[in-house]
């Protein structure tokens, strides 16, 4: 899984972002910059999704041998484990939680008027094509009384964004502590949707993946050991925290080792952002990435119990489902409930 870079004899790790460098990604830069990675003989690279459009997802980089661990929404390890034939893929687990609350949030922009998750009806929605999301939305909408009828546009992943404060489309999905912040840096008021106020026990995400059989490699053990280390340092310092962010990226854009950002990134805008997340990194205990199983079970009672545990995916090929499907209840056969076993998804060991 690892690969040794001969010029220098470090253990080289490839880390695929989940989206142009953040600071839900402060703790790996924090651990690289600071020599976290480097005492224990580790080269860490990043993969960004900006150098093909996000084509590959980080968790398909990681099945095809690309990156050796993935930053992904926790949905894509429920998903890998619920293929039905489709199982010949090496499975993903979960090693970490970035974040010990969910940030994220459906939101509109406060002069649309939508003020509510029931105001979605017959509105665009723009999607990131994920195979829960949709039905998340539409369930959130029949949660406030409406009757979760909207379209499902997936514009271009990485503009998504600017879709919404176009006007082009009437609302999407952030992270609170990016593109919130972002917002209020700009003065745009947003309507803020939770999934937890909307009946959707979503807890953390993203999460830091690998695949199974990974799991016992001595060198991702020692990775995530130092990467625990870079987030806890981030949590404890945010402003220097952000300020590493920011100037290894730009190094790293410099020397070539990452194209360069569609929207370069703002320092200021780093260091807002960065006193929101560094706050939410750690448990209540002075933890980081460890993941409870509760979460996990409630989740996966809720899409059971919703319909959403099934084992259709949505897909261009011919005969594929689309999203518009999802919605619309062409979901394929229901999975048993008890046949998605959470302890198989998620594991804390190497947080111990």
């Amino acid at each position: 899984f690892f690969s040794i870079d001969m010029s220098g004899g470090a253990t080289v790790v490839k880390v695929a972002l989940d989206w142009t460098p953040n600071t839900n990604h402060t703790g790996f830069y924090v651990a690289r910059e600071k020599g976290m990675y480097n005492s224990v003989d580790l080269q860490v690279e990043f993969l960004g999704v900006h150098d093909d459009g996000y084509k590959v997802t980080p968790a398909q980089k990681v099945l095809q041998g690309l990156a050796d661990v993935a930053i992904t929404p926790k949905e894509t390890i429920i998903s890998h484990a619920t293929r039905g034939s489709a199982q010949e893929e090496p499975a993903l687990n979960a090693i970490a939680a970035v974040m010990q609350t969910d940030t994220s949030a459906i939101v509109t922009l406060k002069k649309s008027g939508i003020d509510n998750p029931k105001g979605l009806d017959g509105k665009k929605y723009a999607s990131y094509g994920a195979r829960y999301e949709g039905r998340i939305v539409q369930q959130m909408i029949r949660y406030a009384g409406g009757k979760g009828e909207y379209l499902e546009p997936t514009p271009p992943m990485l503009g998504i964004w600017n879709t919404l404060i176009s006007g082009d489309f009437d609302a999407t999905w952030v992270f609170m502590g990016w593109e919130g912040v972002e917002a209020e840096r700009q003065g745009i008021e947003l309507n803020v949707f939770r999934p937890t106020d909307y009946g959707v026990p979503y807890g953390c995400s993203p999460i830091i993946a690998c695949k199974t059989e990974a799991l016992g490699s001595s060198t991702l053990s020692t990775f995530m050991k130092a990467t625990a280390q870079g987030y806890a340092w981030a949590a404890a310092n945010p402003a220097e925290a952000a300020d590493i962010l920011f100037d290894a990226v730009a190094s790293d854009i410099k020397r070539g080792a990452m194209a360069a950002l569609p929207i370069p990134l703002d320092r200021e805008m780093c260091r807002a952002s960065q006193e929101y997340v560094s706050a939410r990194y750690l448990s209540s205990e002075g933890h980081w990435g460890v993941m409870q199983q509760k979460m996990w079970d409630d989740f996966l009672d809720w899409l059971s119990e919703n319909g959403l545990l099934t084992t259709a995916i949505q897909s261009r090929k011919e005969g594929g489902t689309s999203l518009d499907d999802l919605r619309q209840g062409k979901v394929g056969d229901t999975i048993p409930r008890e046949k998605v076993i959470s302890t198989q998804m998620f594991t804390n060991s190497f947080l111990q």
